[in-house]
């Protein structure tokens, strides 16, 4: 039970508050000058703090409650788990890894069949790259500048954002490319299907000046999460995936943020028809109630370690109360058609409605996504495409997006702001009311980013 009177309620904040910044490091930030919000507690796709402000979540905590806070059905089969069997070492053959290996196995598509659990996508990330290396025996890997890919050490190498500055260790054998953006397009295309031949075309020289024999693998995110949503043009993904086979090279495809019903369909890759040789997942295979990612594997990167161990492991691989979440949300998923939820909200109201905001709002450059993964890319003037705020802005410099967030904030939307964008990631079950809700909010909350407009 949560404290209803105000005084009690005071207090309990205030306890959270001073123990939280007494004691906890948070992630990505300069200790001193955070103020993080107290949470009391959370259910669907609402979470409130100890004053009662209740926040609609159009962020999904970090893009993975994909069936919403709470979810009673999730909550009871942890619940049941904890009480059976807490943990096991990832030795042993457990009733409820082996479920939960079948029943990704089975979304997965062509022949990904094995699956290699771990604690979250980071982790993921850094397996399929030690496979793909393994497999090949080759050294490097290229993935895009646009991309993020997780926080730890080979993760952190292939991200091409900002974040990657300050952990870069040149050493790890990681070479950036250009991926398609057609709205920003680093090949001065004039349309997609330009912008795919040409960004296809740059890889494959990178490729070649790299030498095709070095390259282990090319690692891409299906839709590009952090980097604004960015939506591969028809025909990309394909492209890769021919020019990986004419070279050896593993094709990996990053699904930790886009997995599991977030594009409108299991796997992202569904869209295009493409089959890589790894997908990395976590986050919405269990709606991140207790940490859990993987890697599923192809038939013959599989066959490569049959007889030859695989020198790679996790304590906590397969953990059972993460595996236990994982099968109770797939069930969940299929029993209230979630995926295709996903698919409708994004077709019928979260496109529409983003679209008919950016015939009202000059500070909206494009609007692009699949699902309920969206983005808004603000700028200050159309016809330029100058960003709201610069690359990598922060203090000042970030004023008009910190504005534009503390706007959302205000009405009762919580937003996820990356650079000049807001992404749009409510709960794949998000309900039609809440998404015309969030939307009357953001529609109110751009006319500050208008203020900051000039064209």
């Amino acid at each position: 039970m949560y404290p209803t009177d105000a005084e009690a309620a005071a207090e309990a904040r205030a306890v959270v508050k001073d123990a939280d910044r007494k004691h906890v490091f948070h992630s990505w930030s300069a200790q001193e000058l955070i103020d993080p919000l107290a949470v009391a507690g959370a259910e669907g796709s609402y979470f409130w703090d100890y004053d009662g402000n209740r926040y609609l979540d159009f962020s999904s905590a970090l893009v993975y409650t994909n069936i919403g806070y709470q979810h009673p059905k999730v909550v009871a089969a942890v619940q049941e788990q904890a009480g059976r069997l807490c943990t096991l070492a990832p030795g042993f053959a457990v009733d409820v890894r082996s479920e939960a290996a079948r029943l990704i196995a089975e979304r997965t598509p062509g022949d990904l069949d094995k699956v290699f659990f771990t604690n979250g996508g980071a982790e993921a990330v850094e397996n399929a790259v030690r496979m793909a290396r393994l497999h090949t025996g080759r050294p490097k890997v290229l993935s895009a500048y646009r991309s993020y890919h997780g926080a730890t050490a080979a993760a952190i190498n292939l991200t091409g954002d900002a974040r990657r500055f300050g952990n870069d260790s040149a050493t790890a054998g990681v070479v950036h490319f250009w991926g398609p953006y057609p709205y920003r397009s680093p090949f001065w295309s004039a349309s997609e299907a330009e912008e795919c031949e040409r960004a296809l075309r740059h890889l494959e020289d990178t490729v070649a000046f790299e030498g095709p024999a070095s390259v282990a693998a090319i690692v891409l995110e299906t839709v590009g999460g952090a980097p604004g949503v960015l939506v591969h043009p028809e025909g990309y993904l394909a492209g890769v995936r021919e020019l990986c086979d004419r070279h050896g090279i593993v094709f990996i495809l990053d699904e930790v943020m886009v997995g599991f019903g977030r594009t409108g369909k299991w796997f992202a890759a569904e869209h295009w028809g493409v089959t890589p040789d790894l997908i990395t997942f976590a986050k919405g295979v269990n709606s991140g109630y207790v940490p859990l990612g993987g890697v599923a594997i192809s038939g013959a990167i599989a066959e490569t370690f049959a007889t030859r161990p695989y020198p790679g492991g996790l304590t906590y691989s397969g953990h059972v109360l993460a595996c236990a979440a994982a099968v109770a949300t797939i069930n969940v998923m299929e029993e209230e058609d979630v995926v295709g939820r996903s698919a409708r909200t994004g077709a019928e109201l979260l496109g529409p409605g983003l679209r008919a905001l950016a015939e009202r709002h000059p500070s909206v450059g494009e609007v692009r996504g699949l699902g309920t993964f969206w983005a808004l890319e603000l700028v200050r003037d159309r016809k330029t495409r100058e960003p709201l705020v610069p690359y990598n802005a922060t203090g000042a410099d970030n004023a008009p997006m910190a504005e534009f967030a503390a706007a959302c904030k205000k009405g009762g939307l919580w937003p996820l702001t990356a650079g000049n964008r807001i992404h749009l990631a409510p709960p794949c079950t998000i309900a039609p009311e809440d998404v015309a809700r969030g939307l009357e909010i953001l529609d109110a909350a751009l006319s500050v980013a208008d203020a900051h407009t000039t064209g």
